[in-house]
């Protein structure tokens, strides 16, 4: 199924840059849909809070300035602890936000006010369940977070997670889940999304608000060293082993169970989910370098244009 003509509007590629807390800011995205794919950044990520507004409206005077850049996207966390959401919901309301995130919770009550200047939501589920519960409230399309996605992934097979969504639902789809080059790309593609969902291959760009040591922590890491637990934040995610083990803790011995609540547990020496404990999918083996985004994705153009030859003879 085509993406909604708003979003595909000049996309280079079928691609959404997955909103990652910390990392994705205006600049990250501005950098993402100058090169021709859909950039994203959490509304949390504007802090304090007021700081959004200044981001929304310099991110729309940018675009505006750049006719073929793509769309943006921001993400809300929609689970009840977030008492940031009726402010963030209505400053992109403001500002018109093409293309609304919707993670962790219901989001039935932001559904109809995005639809109402026009504006879409997709919602990122990682279970068969989760997708059926997000259309009963009208959302635009979904966002599969299969295995080995990084942050808050799920851990069903891309394969049997898209295949069993698509019986129901014939609107977009992305997929996410350690996908980092061109060919993963077409794969997604292939197996029936609309586009493909990237995060940590981001991570690693000279745009990212990561720290030079994040940066290189996943140059040097395979899916060997990612680690899924609920014990940060009370969800499951994968995370890099190696900030687990800077944070005084044994990986290997992690408490397995985890509150109702989404809390950020804190380590030992005062370690905090996300600035500290690093998030990052199992795709980490085949990050070599930092790049500037714009050539990033240029290479992924690239590799997504040879494979797409390549299997079409």
């Amino acid at each position: 199924m085509p993406l909604p003509a708003a979003l595909a509007k000049n996309l280079a590629l079928p691609v959404i840059g997955a909103p990652m807390f910390i990392v994705s800011t205006p600049e990250l995205a501005l950098a993402q849909c100058r090169a021709g794919i859909i950039g994203a950044f959490p509304a949390l990520n504007a802090r304090p809070g007021e700081k959004l507004a200044a981001w929304l409206a310099a991110l729309n005077e940018a675009l505006a300035a750049a006719p073929q850049a793509a769309p943006y996207a921001v993400n809300l966390i929609v689970h009840p602890t977030n008492e940031r959401l009726a402010d963030d919901l209505a400053c992109c309301i403001e500002h018109r936000v093409p293309l609304v995130i919707t993670s962790l919770g219901s989001p039935s009550a932001i559904v109809p006010q995005v639809h109402a200047y026009g504006g879409l939501v997709f919602h990122d589920v990682t279970t068969v369940r989760h997708a059926e519960k997000a259309l009963e409230t009208g959302v635009d399309g979904l966002i599969l977070v299969a295995a080995g996605a990084g942050g808050h992934g799920g851990t069903l097979s891309p394969f049997a997670l898209l295949a069993e969504v698509r019986r129901f639902f014939n609107g977009p789809l992305a997929l996410a889940g350690a996908i980092t080059n061109g060919r993963q790309i077409l794969a997604a593609l292939a197996l029936g999304a609309d586009c493909a969902y990237i995060g940590t291959r981001f991570i690693a760009t000279q745009e990212a608000n990561a720290s030079d040591a994040y940066k290189q922590a996943l140059l040097a890491a395979s899916s060997a060293d990612i680690v899924y637990t609920p014990y940060f934040t009370g969800v499951p995610g994968n995370y890099l082993k190696s900030s687990i083990v800077a944070a005084g803790l044994d990986p290997d011995k992690l408490p397995s169970g985890h509150g109702p609540k989404l809390e950020f547990a804190r380590a030992n020496d005062g370690a905090k989910a996300w600035r500290d404990i690093w998030g990052a999918g199992q795709g980490v083996g085949t990050i070599d370098d930092v790049p500037t985004t714009a050539a990033l994705i240029e290479r992924l153009k690239s590799e997504f244009q040879t494979a797409r030859e390549a299997l079409c003879g």
